[in-house]
């Protein structure tokens, strides 16, 4: 290998890093380049978990199967180790001889592997080491051998932009994926639903179905439509000693009111025009298990009056039926509506509701627990592009201070939906706010954002692209230029305007 080709090939790979790829495909790109202008047989790139202390293989490329999302590499576990632990680069010109290293290697790989050279750097940012770059090569104690780590090393710190950027990002997933165990071990070790929120008023609410689950006692779930109540049901009874047997959900809204005794309690063959056979009951259906009553408040007085019986009696009858029927089963209902009202108005029994009311748990709206807004966001999102096979992976700051303005209606249905849509419309590696429906962009409408002029408006839009690409860029304004398409005159001349100090992205 003559100084020009090795030049015109670290040109090549700062140009593959240069080009504005997915992380990890400049990364590969760079690697194979490398790889090919050294004549290696195999190159990794690892890159430090920090909150585990351990490396996981980024990307890697050669004669050996792949080794990406390994925890770092077999064969150089305790080199990679030693290169972390000192900063330094470790250089081995044959593998076989340092049997304290490689005790593990056999076989006909082992023997591949013992005959080769191995170049080991680590990856720096600051005084920090935040991977390793290996190359697996057959130097032996060649010349060639200090000139390739002098061009591993070189290489190394051209790719530490993109290595910082794969590790901020493992970073926060890691972050986020502790915290919720942490959560969910220390403050609700109970429960077994994949409900998300870790604001107080939600932790009242895990609090509460801990509490209640080991019980028979009948719960009475409020809330807005769109918070979740359903979801607290089905985690009462998993959490419950019925979990084994059925859990039977009842839309009491969406029956209509001459069927819904029939639905509940079943009927008798020819109980009335159409019951050609006998039919039992949700109730029935739910024996020694549970069932839900979402909506509890929408049905007649005279069903509410059978339903008291069910409560205070455990027993009620088919339509068309004469004989009372025992039943085992646990009552959760739901509802939005004030009851309390509903009773001094007339609309609703007052006795059912105190038996009801025996457990109340109230699901707080979306807005009053706005500090789960961007957990919620991030779980649809995660959910969603696995959903759809699009690989975006995370809300951009104009789209995140849009979630959190908005006054949400619709509560977290309203959110899962926004988000899926979000989703669908996204072709790119981040949401965006122009990717948000149109009643989040309209402040007046929703009566949370002030009314801007169309210059504002403008420069809000600019402003959040302009900080995303810093911090792409780590605060270089040639790099965040070309992510934006501009050049740095333009770019600078925005930075003075919009008051952006690039100088914070660093």
């Amino acid at each position: 290998m003559n100084e020009p080709e090795a030049i015109e090939t670290l040109f090549s790979i700062s140009q593959d890093l240069d080009q504005g790829l997915e992380l990890r495909e400049s990364l590969q790109r760079a690697l194979v380049t490398l790889t090919g202008l050294l004549k290696a047989v195999q190159g990794i790139i690892c890159i430090l978990n920090p909150l585990r202390t351990e490396m996981h293989t980024e990307v890697a490329c050669g004669a050996w199967e792949n080794f990406t999302g390994e925890r770092t590499h077999r064969h150089g576990d305790k080199i990679s180790n030693r290169v972390v632990d000192t900063g330094r680069a470790v250089v081995i010109p044959r593998i076989g001889r340092e049997s304290h290293y490689y005790r593990h290697i056999s076989g006909q790989e082992g023997h591949q592997v013992a005959s080769l050279s191995l170049i080991c750097v680590p990856l720096i940012k600051g005084h920090r080491v935040i991977g390793v770059l290996s190359i697996y090569g057959a130097y032996g104690e060649s010349e060639c051998l200090e000139m390739n780590r002098r061009i591993v090393c070189i290489v190394a710190t051209m790719i530490t932009r993109q290595a910082t950027q794969l590790e901020a990002i493992r970073f926060e997933k890691e972050k986020r994926i502790e915290e919720v165990r942490r959560y969910r071990q220390g403050s609700a070790p109970a429960i077994k639903n994949n409900i998300v929120g870790n604001s107080n008023k939600m932790r009242e609410v895990f609090r509460m179905i801990s509490q209640v689950s080991d019980s028979n006692a009948t719960v009475l779930i409020r809330g807005e439509s769109g918070t979740g109540k359903e979801l607290v049901a089905s985690a009462v009874h998993e959490n419950s000693p019925r979990a084994k047997n059925p859990m039977v959900k009842v839309n009491c809204a969406a029956i209509p009111s001459n069927l819904i005794e029939s639905e509940l309690f079943g009927h008798e063959k020819g109980a009335f025009t159409g019951a050609v056979n006998q039919k039992p009951g949700k109730f029935e259906l739910a024996h020694r298990g549970s069932i839900f009553l979402d909506e509890i408040g929408s049905i007649d007085l005279s069903v509410q009056v059978k339903l008291l019986r069910v409560l205070q009696e455990k027993e009620f009858e088919r339509v068309g039926g004469q004989r009372p029927r025992k039943v085992d089963v646990r009552i959760i209902a739901a509802t939005n509506k004030n009851l309390e009202k509903a009773v001094e108005e007339g609309g609703f029994g007052g006795d059912l509701y105190y038996r009801l009311n025996v457990f109340p748990i109230y699901l707080p709206p979306l807005r009053e627990r706005k500090t789960d807004i961007l957990l919620l966001a991030e779980y649809f999102l995660e959910k969603y592009s696995l959903e759809n096979k699009k690989e975006i992976r995370r809300l951009s700051t104009p789209a995140i201070d849009m979630l959190m303005a908005y006054h949400w209606p619709g509560n977290v249905r309203e959110l899962e939906n926004c988000i899926e849509r979000a989703v669908l419309l996204c072709d790119q590696g981040v949401i965006h706010s122009y990717h948000l429906p149109p009643t989040l962009q309209t402040g007046e409408q929703s009566g949370t954002l002030p009314a801007v002029s169309l210059e504002e408006a403008v420069d809000n839009l600019e402003r959040g692209m302009i900080i995303d690409s810093l911090k792409n860029a780590s605060g270089n304004i040639t790099e965040a230029a070309k992510l934006l398409r501009t050049t740095v005159r333009k770019l600078g001349y925005k930075l003075k305007k919009l008051g952006i100090d690039y100088r914070q992205y660093r």
